[in-house]
């Protein structure tokens, strides 16, 4: 008998396609291109061929349709079991896994120590706000308290540190006397630091020189110390025991001398010492006397504080002074009297009476 014509062909593919699930068929629609080409690059399976029915006349029968629908069913399970065969979109859409989802325990725990940080922070703000007035205090004692170690430290390097001692020595104000003298007699203090300069002894050694009336003395850092001497001026010359001293306002002896000493008027006291009132009325009144009028007196004398008198170089014209009181007044009054009288014309000139001044020739 002949076989029918077809029934040894294969099923047809649109019985494959009929018996695909719709989603499957869904999703290959909206598959990309490059998942169709990977669905296509990737090995199909196919399904084995139907097996033939034999009849009893010798003929084999195709099976039924559905044989198709569960080869595809295979082919389908082969392709879930491979995540590569699968289009991408269909991966894409699965949901995220479950070790992504953050930890409830974590993130409460993350949560508790940022609450301790922003606590602690907190606390140590009101600290600051609650202690800054001790704080400033605080500061404010270091900062005196630094200060006061620095000036200890300063003045120990000033005391006692060698940088800082004596090496020169500088005089000036003299006249009379030698300033290496001085020198000479200071050379004790050389080496010593200028903060441990011992001025009790300095003005000991000055003491032996009788010109020295006052003295200054002043530190020039690093090595050098400035002596400022104020001489005594001599005011006159009294004679004792045929010896002729220099004597200041004060009666302290300058000089002495066995002949008479040129440029200063003697002094006549009547045997008085220099501690005695008729000294110390005729050196106020020489004082008061301007200076181009005093070089001019040759000699001065007075027995008490009310009958001082005195003589002018030239001609020898006297002047009868009297107490040393108004002295200003009978000096402007003796200088208008000499101007009015001849320089050669010998006489007196009284200025007892600082109203009514009188020349008197001899």
């Amino acid at each position: 008998m002949k076989r029918p014509e077809g029934f040894d062909k294969p099923a047809p593919e649109s019985l494959g396609q009929s018996a695909t699930p719709r989603r499957k068929r869904a999703a290959a629609s909206t598959a990309t291109p490059t998942a169709k080409t990977r669905a296509e690059s990737s090995p199909k399976l196919t399904p084995n061929p139907a097996p033939k029915s034999t009849t009893s006349s010798g003929a084999s029968r195709p099976k039924p349709a559905a044989s198709a629908a569960s080869a595809q069913t295979v082919a389908d399970q082969h392709e879930s079991k491979n995540p590569a065969t699968k289009p991408r979109a269909e991966r894409r859409a699965r949901p995220l896994r479950s070790s992504r989802e953050p930890n409830p325990d974590a993130l409460a725990k993350k949560r508790l120590r940022q609450a301790a940080r922003a606590r602690k922070r907190a606390e140590r703000a009101e600290l600051r706000r609650f202690t800054r007035r001790a704080r400033n205090r605080k500061i404010v004692l270091l900062s005196i308290a630094g200060l006061t170690a620095s000036l200890l430290a300063l003045i120990a390097v000033a005391v006692f540190s060698p940088i800082l001692a004596l090496r020169s020595v500088v005089i000036d104000g003299t006249n009379r006397i030698a300033p290496a003298e001085i020198q000479a007699a200071l050379e004790s203090q050389m080496g010593t630091p200028l903060a441990l300069l011992d001025f009790d002894v300095i003005t000991e050694e000055l003491s032996v020189f009788p010109l020295i009336r006052s003295y200054v003395t002043e530190i020039v850092p690093p090595d050098t110390l400035l002596v400022h001497i104020v001489e005594r001026e001599p005011i006159g010359a009294i004679q004792v025991d045929g010896v002729f001293r220099l004597v200041d306002p004060a009666g302290i002896t300058i000089q002495e001398s066995a002949e008479s000493i040129a440029g200063v008027p003697l002094i006549d006291v009547g045997g008085a010492d220099t501690s005695s009132s008729a000294f110390a009325a005729v050196t106020e009144v020489l004082l008061t006397l301007p200076a181009d009028l005093r070089v001019r007196v040759t000699s001065a004398s007075a027995t008490t504080k009310d009958d001082v008198s005195f003589v002018l170089s030239g001609v020898g014209q006297g002047v009868v002074w009297g107490s040393a009181s108004e002295s200003a007044r009978k000096a402007a009054l003796l200088a208008r009297l000499i101007e009015r009288t001849d320089a050669g014309s010998a006489g007196e000139f009284d200025v007892s009476a600082p109203s009514n001044g009188i020349f008197r020739p001899s």
